[in-house]
């Protein structure tokens, strides 16, 4: 089994698309080939807590509303070539993610990492949720089988904030720059929202290593 990590999150588009690229490609692979562990990485660290108007952000952040536009013609395209149906008018909020990414780290704990955090991803971009909002990610965390009554009562006592900050920090001292980064068996790394092609790639490549290592195995065991 492969280790791959994913630095990622919840409210960036590219690594929502880089998500369903992966796992698109992953259909029909031995389900044992990856080891997949999501790590947090905040887009907006300094954020605050409550969040801020979307338009305001966005305009604030690209230079005006045209500016905005600009930058998001790519994300439009990619993601209607990759068949994802993201609602960006239903978006008012650009949340603070620091306790969605806790939910990610605690959904580990809980082995429904992935469904976590694809969960969020469409709680963000197809209905326009707030998942800055403890009440709505404790809603999603019980839509993932989680314990709804657990994870408000972890929020209220801040369990992890601390931990997952510094994670983030770790993050960017190790050279994270930007999401989504894959790290493929803790040495090559992937950034950015890859085709479907290209993970194909990287499957095939990888499978032809751990033959020549079983045959090797075979050879000299």
């Amino acid at each position: 089994m492969i280790r791959l990590d994913i630095f990622s999150d919840p409210i960036c588009p590219w690594c929502f698309i880089g998500k369903h690229n992966l796992f698109t490609a992953l259909k029909g692979v031995d389900k044992d080939l990856f080891s997949i562990e999501w790590h947090p990485f905040q887009l907006n660290p300094d954020m605050p807590e409550g969040g801020m108007d979307r338009r305001e952000y966005l305009e604030a952040k690209f230079g005006g509303k045209e500016g905005a536009i600009q930058a998001y013609l790519p994300v439009v395209e990619h993601a209607k070539s990759a068949g994802l149906n993201i609602n960006f008018e239903a978006i008012v909020k650009t949340p603070n993610t620091l306790r969605a990414q806790c939910l990610i780290h605690w959904s580990k704990l809980e082995g429904c990492q992935d469904k976590m955090v694809q969960a969020l991803f469409e709680a963000y971009f197809c209905h326009g949720k707030d998942i800055g909002n403890t009440n709505i990610l404790a809603g999603i965390a019980a839509e993932t089988g989680m314990d709804a009554d657990v994870i408000s009562r972890l929020f209220g006592s801040g369990q992890d904030l601390l931990e997952i900050k510094e994670r983030d920090t770790a993050a960017r001292e190790m050279g994270v720059r930007a999401v989504p980064t894959f790290i493929v068996a803790g040495q090559h790394v992937v950034s950015g929202a890859q085709s479907v092609e290209l993970w194909h790639s990287v499957i095939e490549d990888i499978r032809n290593q751990l033959e020549v290592e079983n045959t090797d195995v075979d050879q000299f065991g």
